[in-house]
């Protein structure tokens, strides 16, 4: 199979790359968590986090934003003292305000699906990009969604992060055109 050239550097990502990324994701705690986590990732590689994703889980209650938004000091002080996950105070807190955000959102009659969805429509966007040098960074709809985010509250949102949430979560398929995932995806949609 040949698969999108990131995704070759061991077996877990290749993993990650057949059976997840770009899958139309509508699970809101599975888009919470994985929000967290490509916040998680500021700074470093997905790769980084995805070895740690099993920890992250643990540590974060399963990314129960009920659970997560009444962490007091005892909480983040025993998170920054986990070596299994990125133990930086700032990502810690921003965990915290992610799912006090997302439980303001709901409280407010905000399901956080459709919220994240809107930036695309709700429906995924089919990209044809051919090589790697093709994917932006960000677009228009990255922009707006990281705006929107941050001043509901959530952090660790820039442009960069939301783009990389929204090829991760299906929301645009990035899969290049030789990939056969590609193919596989868009027949999700």
């Amino acid at each position: 199979m040949e698969r999108c050239p990131w995704s070759e550097s061991f077996e877990a990502y290749q993993r990650y790359h057949d059976e997840e990324w770009g899958v139309p994701l509508r699970d809101p705690r599975a888009l919470f968590e994985l929000l967290m986590l490509e916040g998680a990732q500021a700074g470093l590689s997905w790769s980084t986090i995805l070895k740690k994703r099993e920890n992250y889980r643990r540590a974060f209650d399963g990314f129960d934003p009920e659970k997560i938004a009444v962490y007091g000091d005892a909480e983040q002080a025993r998170l920054l003292a986990d070596a299994g996950i990125v133990r930086n105070r700032l990502k810690v807190a921003g965990v915290i305000k992610g799912a006090r955000a997302y439980l303001a959102m709901q409280k407010a009659g905000t399901r956080f699906e459709d919220f994240v969805w809107q930036f695309v429509g709700g429906r995924p966007v089919q990209n044809h990009r051919k090589t790697l040098d093709d994917v932006p960074a960000s677009t228009p709809e990255s922009d707006a969604m990281s705006r929107a985010l941050k001043k509901a509250g959530f952090t660790f949102v820039g442009s960069t992060i939301c783009y990389s949430f929204m090829q991760a979560s299906g929301m645009v398929n990035d899969h290049l055109v030789a990939c056969p995932r590609h193919r596989a995806v868009a027949r999700l949609a």
